[in-house]
């Protein structure tokens, strides 16, 4: 679904991914950590085009990502989670997960609230389809955001970070959701994430990033119990350990 190819991203003299190469296959759950600064967010960025890469390909569904395709792409195959929910304020919960079926994706205002009541249903807030943003907690905005990126159908799921904006005692009702996500086998998942339980648990694979560069790419279970780069070693004997 996802091929990137020895990308290169300069932030002006700041060389922030260093020749990246990374596919992700159809229906997989790939779990992208790391330190801050290490390239993460940008890289989960790069694949669907808020970043414009400096060199290299980004390919998505066989199509490669450039100026003419990237709307396309983003459209056609590609959802986003972000840290900060990014809700429409002025608009009720149900509004805001209706507008993207009908106003881009061009679905009758019935199938658009129909297919809102199906997620919101999974993200278990069917209850609040009527309320503003700013009368939910936290963690229901970001229920309400993965709900809405859920409602627009799309064959990938990009998750930035999802939970690092909210206080710890609703992490566990975010994680929980991505947990019933990370179970409908059609959809690919890729999280960038510090969450080393929903790590372990979810990924198919999990991948180390450390200064603009994959150092570790390995299933859970050998990532966390038999890494194989000192660094990816150092880095979650700190986690770990906490």
């Amino acid at each position: 679904m996802i091929c990137l190819e020895n990308v290169n991203k300069f932030f002006g003299e700041h060389h922030v991914l260093k020749n990246v190469n990374l596919t992700i296959g159809e229906g997989e759950k790939l779990v992208i950590i790391g330190p801050s600064g290490s390239g993460k967010s940008t890289t989960i960025r790069c694949m669907n085009g808020l970043e414009e890469i400096s060199s290299g390909k980004v390919i998505v569904n066989d199509i490669e990502l450039n100026h003419k395709t990237k709307l396309e792409i983003c459209r056609k195959y590609c959802a986003m989670v972000f840290q900060h929910f990014n809700l429409y304020p002025h608009m009720t919960v149900l509004q805001n997960l209706t507008l993207a079926p009908t106003k881009i994706q061009k679905r009758s205002r019935k199938e658009a609230e129909e297919i809102a009541y199906k997620y919101l249903k999974v993200v278990g807030l069917e209850a609040k389809a009527n309320v503003y943003p700013a009368t939910l907690s936290g963690g229901q905005q970001q229920r309400v955001a993965i709900a809405r990126s859920l409602c627009t159908q799309k064959k990938i799921i990009l998750f930035d970070e999802p939970t690092s904006a909210l206080d710890p005692e609703t992490v566990q009702e975010v994680l929980d959701v991505m947990r019933k996500i990370s179970g409908e086998k059609g959809t690919t998942m890729v999280v960038v994430t510090h969450e080393m339980g929903f790590a372990k648990e979810v990924a198919d694979r999990v991948i180390f990033m450390e200064d603009g560069m994959i150092v570790e790419d390995n299933t859970p279970k050998e990532f966390f119990e038999n890494p194989k780069n000192e660094r990816t070693r150092n880095f979650l004997s700190k986690i770990l350990s906490h």
